[in-house]
C-alpha cells in the first residue's frame, strides 16, 4: 500500500457517505481489444452495491457482457492547497476506488426499485411517482458487486 494511502485512508462510514452524495462516478470496463473504456455515469449506492442506469445498448453494456470485471471511482476536489513553490501545490480531495463484478439486471421488480432510488437521489421533488412499466423495461440497470473498495483523502 502506498504511504499516502496508509496515512490518509477513509473509514468505511466516510466511504459510504461519499458514495451516497457523489453525483457522478467513472465506470471502467474492458473492451474486446483489451483496452480500458472509462465513461462518466450517474449512479446510486444501494444495499452495498453500485447501480447504474441507462440505455440498454452501448459500449459499456457490450463490454460488461463480455467481461464482468469493472472499476469504478468517484472523486471530489475540494480545493488547492497553495504554497510559495509551484511544485509544492497540492489538492484537497476525497476519493473512492472500487473493483468489482458487474452484471445486467433483468428482474422487473429489482429494476423498478433501483430506478426509484435513482429518482430519490437525483430528482427528490418527484420521488414516489409511479414509474411506467415500459420505461422500467426499456432501461438498463447495471449492478456492481464490490470486491475491493478503498478511499483516501488529503487536506
Amino acid at each position: 500500500m502506498q504511504n499516502r494511502m496508509k496515512e490518509h485512508q477513509l473509514k468505511e462510514g466516510q466511504i459510504k457517505g461519499i458514495l451516497q452524495k457523489a453525483l457522478v462516478g467513472s465506470l471502467a470496463t474492458i473492451n474486446e481489444e483489451g483496452y480500458p473504456y472509462v465513461v462518466p455515469v450517474h449512479f446510486v449506492y444501494h444495499d452495498s452495491k453500485i447501480y447504474i442506469h441507462g440505455l440498454p445498448k452501448g459500449r459499456k453494456i457490450s463490454n460488461i457482457l463480455a467481461n464482468e470485471k469493472v472499476g469504478f471511482q468517484v472523486c471530489e476536489m475540494k480545493g488547492l492547497i497553495l504554497n510559495e513553490a509551484p511544485c509544492d501545490v497540492n489538492t484537497e480531495y476525497e476519493s473512492v476506488v472500487i473493483l468489482g463484478k458487474a452484471k445486467m439486471i433483468d428482474d422487473h421488480k429489482v429494476k423498478e426499485n433501483v430506478l426509484n432510488v435513482v429518482v430519490e437521489k437525483y430528482t427528490p421533488q418527484i420521488a414516489g411517482a409511479k414509474l411506467l412499466d415500459n420505461m422500467v423495461r426499456g432501461t438498463a440497470i447495471i449492478e456492481i458487486t464490490i470486491q475491493e473498495c478503498t478511499g483516501k483523502y488529503y487536506k
